[in-house]
């Protein structure tokens, strides 16, 4: 089986090299990925729950789908494959904003990532990818908020990162 590469990157995006996924995520390195939030027409957060075998945040409630590009590909393309690996469904994609963020987990991995966020919007169920993928549901930015505020463990670290700039973003979806 092909070890999953990660491209490294510096801190304005510039590629810098590849490394194996595992181990950019052993050494902390920074390296590019993507986060997609897709809303229906009430503006409800379609959320996913980590499949139980991730390697890092398994069980945890995430945004839609998220993932790492591969190398030589364009991270719109690879956001539009990751959607459709995971969630089962693609649609219109677009670029909101980009963040930095490294997040060290119990099983000793740092997430060290120039994560880029799009938004989309679809108004039906996805058919998941159970390998990827525990669960779903569509969420109210209250009830995230309230979740949020009550429950954090429940999330992921780059969700909660990221998750005002998000807010501040809705309006122009």
């Amino acid at each position: 089986m092909q070890k999953e590469m990660v491209v490294l990157v510096n801190t304005k995006d510039e590629e810098i090299g590849m490394m194996e996924k595992m181990e950019a995520h052993q050494k902390g390195l920074l390296h590019r990925a993507f986060s997609i939030f897709v809303f229906n027409n009430q503006q409800h957060l379609l959320l996913q729950k980590r499949a139980l075998n991730k390697y890092h945040s398994p069980g945890l409630w995430t945004n839609t789908c998220c993932s790492h590009p591969r190398p030589n590909e364009n991270v719109l393309d690879a956001a539009h494959r990751r959607l459709q690996e995971e969630m089962g469904f693609d649609c219109t994609l677009t670029s909101q904003f980009s963040f930095i963020y490294k997040a060290s987990f119990d099983n000793e991995l740092i997430e060290h990532e120039l994560d880029h966020v799009f938004f989309g919007h679809f108004q039906e169920f996805p058919k998941i990818n159970t390998t990827e993928v525990a669960d779903f549901r569509y969420v109210s930015i209250e009830e995230i908020n309230e979740e949020l505020k009550m429950s954090p463990n429940l999330y992921t670290e780059w969700f909660k990162i990221c998750w005002q700039q998000v807010q501040a973003k809705i309006n122009n979806i």
